[in-house]
């Protein structure tokens, strides 16, 4: 992979290149880069036979050194979705979990998964453009998933609070971010949701 060979390269070649890496497994998200021209994880990406590679840093993003880039204004538009459950009304036993139906739950699928290793967001021509406005494909990946749920009360403030010219709807449905995604999700199908039920929710 080509994690393996960044790791031999910094430990027989020259020790102060710099990446980010945990996992090595395609769970963790932090070693995104953009490998051959695409954004990928380096720990999943294998290495081309018989050819050399090209390896940069995510690409529109401040880098802080070689492949290490600065991702506080993307977690920063993560954070502001509050990517957490959110109650108007206590559970009916308390001490106990709210349960879900099993399709509730399925409802879900595609959107958990996400590691947000910012492949999808730093793939995306809209993002280039309004990093600061535009939430990003990951970030909307991630409100549709809480505005989905069943067990969470703030689903029309949580489109309310979205509903905006730059935040949602600056995707013009390109779908870099789809091809991109290491684990197979598409970020623009959900934010095609959130605009229907947009226009839907009164």
């Amino acid at each position: 992979m080509v994690l393996d060979a960044l790791i031999k390269i910094k430990n027989e070649i020259d020790p102060t290149l710099t990446f980010r890496r945990s996992c090595r497994e395609g769970i963790c998200g932090s070693c995104a880069m953009n490998i051959d021209g695409g954004n990928g994880l380096a720990c999943l990406t294998k290495i081309s036979s018989g050819s050399s590679s090209m390896i940069n840093p995510l690409p529109h993003m401040f880098v802080i050194k070689d492949l290490v880039v600065d991702m506080t204004n993307f977690y920063n538009q993560y954070k502001s979705i509050e990517p957490w459950l959110k109650r108007k009304n206590p559970p009916q036993t308390p001490g106990k979990e709210i349960l879900q139906s099993k399709e509730d739950r399925k409802k879900l699928d595609g959107m958990y998964e996400c590691i947000l290793c910012a492949c999808c967001s730093t793939s995306c021509p809209s993002y280039w453009w309004n990093p600061e406005s535009y939430l990003g494909p990951a970030a909307l990946l991630h409100a549709n998933r809480w505005i989905m749920d069943s067990r969470d009360e703030y689903t029309e403030e949580r489109l309310e609070a979205i509903n905006d010219e730059f935040k949602l709807y600056r995707c013009h449905t390109i779908l870099n971010c789809a091809k991109a995604c290491p684990k197979g999700l598409n970020p623009g199908k959900q934010i095609q949701n959130i605009k229907k039920l947009e226009m839907t929710t009164p």
